[in-house]
């Protein structure tokens, strides 16, 4: 069975070790989380993990990261693009705060088991409820060096591996956006339709009064969507999307889809009728 199968089927683990992840400590750690994210940090408790955004003074997403609560820190796991970036944000925030921020990339692995079965997979270290693909499943962190024992685990109980190609394609069908691709700096929080990232009454923020401006007015003029076009040829990121000709938004990731025989994209558009892509008919897809 392909990886691509196994995600989709059973359960498939997929190394994203190349992820960020940054260890915050110190009393004030949470105060500091909650200011300088769009999610409710001061409320969890150890062994929870929420998905948040960073948010420029202007509403605009810096990035995004999976927050892991344990007793002692708290853990950002963030895209490999923007592990750096999300560093220095934050320290640049660090004045009086009891707060201190650790890069552990280097020292740590991390490893995904998603799909339908993944809940029978065995399971090491720091384990986070969170998804890549969309498909259901958790991540474990653990040491640099315990990783191929992990995965040597995996791989006795039957688990199979999936590429990035294959992860990223589940990904698509299941309208997951991913944060270098389908959500840059150039949006707002809106625009991703990614609302379980914030917390609506949570107090103040970085970037909240943007978001709180567009809730109140109402007016996003292009949003997020998962489209199926009928091609076999993924279009290229940017490429134009149409209603009834009319240009209408431009596709952000696509992938030929083996299991619905067509391409899916994400793609942000502001009409939704009579679509069309790449010379091809287009329809909007319910996730």
């Amino acid at each position: 069975m392909s990886g691509y199968e196994a995600l989709r089927n059973s359960a498939a683990w997929i190394d994203v070790s190349a992820r960020g992840r940054i260890r915050v400590t110190g009393e004030d750690r949470k105060r500091l989380l909650h200011a300088m994210t769009t999610n409710h940090i001061e409320q969890m408790q150890p062994g929870e993990a929420v998905y948040a955004f960073f948010l420029n003074a202007q509403g605009r997403i810096l990035a995004d990261a999976w927050i892991y609560c344990a007793e002692d820190h708290l853990l950002l796991d963030t895209e490999p693009e923007t592990r750096r970036k999300v560093f220095e944000h934050l320290d640049r925030y660090i004045i009086a705060d009891d707060a201190a921020l650790e890069d552990i990339t280097d020292q740590t692995a991390e490893i995904a088991v998603e799909g339908p079965q993944a809940e029978q997979a065995p399971r090491s270290g720091l384990v986070i409820r969170a998804s890549i693909t969309g498909q259901p499943g958790f991540r474990m962190i653990v040491p640099a060096g315990e990783k191929e024992a992990v995965i040597g685990e995996l791989r006795a109980a039957g688990i199979a591996e999936a590429g990035p190609e294959e992860a990223r394609t589940v990904r698509i069908e299941n309208g997951v956006p991913r944060y270098g691709e389908d959500i840059t700096e150039s949006q707002i929080v809106h625009e991703t339709r990614q609302l379980h990232a914030v917390h609506f009454n949570k107090g103040c923020y970085l970037g909240q009064e943007i978001v709180e401006r567009v809730r109140a007015r109402g007016q996003v003029h292009r949003m997020l969507y998962p489209i199926r076009i009928e091609t076999q040829t993924p279009p290229a990121a940017g490429e134009k999307v149409f209603s009834g000709g009319e240009e209408c938004g431009f596709i952000t990731s696509a992938a030929w889809s083996p299991a619905q025989g067509c391409v899916r994209a994400l793609a942000y558009l502001r009409k939704l009728e009579k679509l069309s892509a790449a010379g091809a008919p287009a329809q909007l897809v319910q996730n």
